[in-house]
């Protein structure tokens, strides 16, 4: 397991901001959300099988059900620095659409140092993120996979296949495993520029993504292209129409 590191980077460093991306995510699909006020985000539909999300902290695909596994790979952008306040990650995970938990490992890019600074992390939401020292770099495949054990016990796995590195852990928390999902985040509501980003390999319990109509959301004017046989493409413009009021976040609650 890694050591925490950088301890003002990524989520923790933005407290009130990306707690409500659950919460968010519920009120746009017309879900009562649990302690978080209405959201601006709205519904529409795509397609004969997926529906799509306005403008929202998450962007990709989310599905509902009850869940135990999740895999899928990406491929790290490039990224260019727009602010000092930009921030994002791509990740996979269970939980966070309908719950309070969220269960999930990927790669952050901050922008903080005035550069791209790429960080291997894993987070049971509501703990605080954990990052791993091993080297991330633009162009890296990475494939991460969230197992959850039964008994409250999770598997975290995240893999560099470019690099040749694995990190895994064995965490423990209160879940619901209501909803499994592929996303790239920005927690600070400010996306570094990138072209496009490449999801692939996704599957959930043993079937395709595809399986469970999962619905689509854009975030920050980045958006999904349509989900292929667990693969789709996240990037600028495309499809999804985009807000141009962000979404109400409330500040009493912090991811």
């Amino acid at each position: 397991m890694g050591t925490r590191i950088h301890p003002t980077r990524r989520f923790r460093r933005t407290k009130g901001i990306r707690s409500a991306a659950a919460g968010l995510l519920l009120a746009a699909a017309a879900v009562t959300p649990l302690g978080v006020g209405t959201s601006a985000a709205n519904a529409a539909g795509f397609g004969p099988d997926h529906t799509r999300i306005k403008d929202s902290v998450w962007g990709g695909y989310v599905a509902q059900g009850s869940f135990t596994r999740i895999t899928g790979s990406w491929v790290e952008p490039h990224a260019t620095c727009n602010s000092s306040n930009d921030l994002f990650a791509p990740w996979v995970g269970i939980d966070g659409y309908g719950s309070q938990t969220v269960e999930q490992t990927g790669v952050q890019t901050d922008c903080s140092s005035g550069s791209p600074q790429l960080s291997a992390w894993y987070e049971m939401y509501p703990a605080e993120p954990v990052y791993w020292n091993d080297p991330v770099a633009e162009g890296d495949s990475i494939t991460a996979t969230v197992v959850s054990e039964g008994g409250g016990s999770y598997a975290l796995t995240l893999t560099d296949n470019t690099q040749g590195w694995t990190e895994h852990t064995t965490q423990y928390l209160d879940a619901q495993n209501v909803s499994a999902e592929a996303i790239i985040e920005s927690p600070t509501q400010s996306y570094p520029s990138f072209d496009r980003l490449d999801f692939s390999g996704i599957t959930v319990d043993g079937q395709t993504f595809d399986s469970y109509n999962p619905q689509g959301l854009t975030s920050g004017g980045y958006s999904p292209g349509p989900l292929q046989n667990g693969a789709f493409s996240m990037s600028p413009g495309g499809t999804f129409p985009h807000s141009t009021h962000p979404a109400t976040r409330p500040g009493t609650i912090r991811y």
